[in-house]
């Protein structure tokens, strides 16, 4: 019965790939390839460096070593051996090439696989040869050691199978090879004795005892002082200086310390606390080992180092505009109309039309830097000479309007009007602002058209209490038994205007709301007077301004 393994080494390639697929979903669970060791065959033989399986179970599919880092497998080389490019082969190190081998003077290196060995560069004497290591080997049927050694160190007699004999390097001397040998050259220092091992040698330091506070010098010839203080060998305290000494050291407390014997430290000396007063003309302030003296703010530290001297500050211009400068301090004012801000150096305008408690100016008021201006409007207002208050411009006193001859100029708050003050047919004009009815053609023609037509104008500002009674109209004179009719015939038709009867022979006309705005009105208002049986019509065309609020 084939098994399962071998069943996977015909399996064409990518159905291994496809399986392998499968199982990768476990590549993390160290479990998952337990008591499946085709599983593990099929991880190992496609080197899947992510199945931790075939590490863990002892499959291994790296060269060398294995070993699971964070569900992968993460391979490895021993010593002598590194890691190629695909991450899971090993090659060998050649030591001997790159210089990491420990082969000393007089020793070739050669490189094996996975290590190196040190050979020495022998000479063999008459009668030896050489193995393939390098060594000296007796002929066959040697009795004993050459009176010479075949090299320039130490060597002793071994006897080695088949009867062959070499030379072998020993740290003892056996043969009569005197040190003093002109032959001989010791790779060690002076002061180290040579110790042969197999393949190599090391240095022995000579044995030599010094008293304390003393070492042996390099050589090991003699004994030299031990500097304590340089190599950090002492056990000085914080704040303490090392002073090597021969055979020992001494430590002493830095300048500005003393030494404190309760905790066996250097402490340090507070100069402004035990000379107060003396030291500085104002501040001192301690510091470790010394003391500082400083001046307060406005003052500069003097050359002596002691003594404080006042800072002009204004030098520097600190302030926005004006400064004075003080003992110690200086300060930062303003000109008129400037105030100085929280800051206390910069001054920043006063709004005077803002911040005044009444009225600076009858109409605007403008602010310029330091200062203030009153103005007027463009039109139809000046500048009082108190240089705050605007009057009001006639201009049909001063003959600045634009009325024909056949008008009459009418001057109001901040401008004039042209009025056309004429009579209509049949009336004739009987003074500048009366119109009087020439004639009728009958009885109720009389009647019902105006006696008399008279002209008035009014002017009101737009912020008039309402209701205003602003006109009365009656007869003149009035007799018992007289009663007047009172009715507005035209011009009302936003309705801002009334009337009402106030006694039997009076009656008056009412603002009874405000205008939003200035706004000229032209109303007719008829009175009807009942005397004696008949009635008599008398008109008033009254012209009604209402201007902006006074200046």
């Amino acid at each position: 019965m084939v098994s399962k393994i071998a069943l996977l080494s015909r399996m064409h390639p990518a159905s291994l790939r496809m399986m392998a697929a499968s199982l990768s979903k476990h590549e993390s669970d160290p479990e998952s390839c337990h008591g499946k060791p085709w599983q593990r065959e099929v991880c190992c033989s496609l080197r899947l460096t992510t199945c931790v399986c075939c590490c863990l179970s002892g499959h291994n599919p790296c060269a060398q070593q294995c070993r699971p880092v964070g569900g992968r497998v993460q391979c490895s080389c021993g010593r002598g051996f590194s890691l190629r490019a695909d991450g899971y082969s090993c090659e060998d190190v050649n030591e001997c090439l790159v210089q990491s081998h420990t082969c000393g003077l007089g020793f070739d290196c050669l490189n094996t696989e996975g290590s190196f060995r040190c050979t020495a560069r022998t000479q063999c004497s008459t009668g030896f040869g050489q193995d393939a290591q390098g060594n000296c080997i007796g002929e066959e049927g040697a009795q004993s050691p050459p009176q010479t050694c075949p090299v320039a160190l130490c060597c002793r007699w071994k006897t080695r199978p088949h009867s062959q004999r070499q030379y072998i390097l020993t740290p003892s001397i056996i043969v009569n090879i005197p040190l003093i040998s002109p032959l001989f050259i010791s790779p060690c220092s002076p002061g180290f004795t040579c110790l042969n091992t197999v393949g190599s040698y090391t240095c022995q330091r000579k044995m030599l005892i010094c008293s304390r506070g003393y070492h042996a010098s390099p050589d090991g010839a003699s004994c030299i002082d031990v500097d304590e203080c340089q190599n950090n060998l002492h056990r000085c305290g914080d704040g303490q200086l090392c002073n090597n000494l021969p055979g020992s050291y001494r430590c002493d407390c830095q300048p500005g310390y003393q030494y404190d014997s309760y905790r066996r430290t250097c402490v340090d000396v507070n100069e402004c606390w035990r000379y107060p007063g003396r030291l500085c003309a104002q501040t001192c302030d301690n510091t470790p080992g010394s003391y500082q003296c400083s001046c307060t703010t406005g003052f500069l530290l003097a050359s002596d180092g002691k003594n404080c001297e006042d800072v002009n500050e204004c030098l520097a211009n600190p302030c926005g505009q004006e400064c004075a400068n003080m003992y110690g301090s200086y300060q930062c004012y303003c000109k008129q109309g400037y105030h100085l801000r929280e800051d206390g150096h910069t001054c920043e305008d006063i709004d005077e039309c803002a911040q005044s408690v009444g009225h600076l100016c009858t109409y605007k008021c403008v602010n310029v830097p330091g200062s203030y201006q009153c103005a007027c409007p463009e039109h139809g207002y000046s500048m009082a000479p108190n240089g705050r208050s605007c009057r009001d411009i006639d201009e049909c006193a001063i003959g600045a309007h634009n009325c024909s001859l056949e008008q009459t100029c009418y001057n109001i708050q901040g401008g004039h009007r042209c009025l056309d003050l004429s009579c209509p047919p049949n009336y004739r004009k009987a003074a500048d602002t009366r119109c009087e009815r020439t004639g009728c053609p009958n009885h109720l023609d009389c009647q019902t058209t105006p006696l008399r037509i008279t002209y008035y104008y009014l002017s009101f500002q737009s912020n008039i209490l309402v209701p205003a009674q602003i006109f009365r109209i009656g007869p003149s004179p009035a007799y018992t038994g007289d009663n007047v009719i009172v009715t507005i015939t035209r011009g009302n038709d936003e309705n801002y205007f009334s009337t009402r009867k106030l006694t039997a022979y009076t009656g008056a006309v009412y603002l009874q709301r405000q205008a939003p705005s200035p706004q000229d009105f032209l109303i007719e208002v008829e009175m009807k007077l009942w005397r004696q049986g008949t009635f008599t019509t008398f008109q008033a065309r009254i012209y009604v301004f209402i201007t902006g609020n006074p200046l």
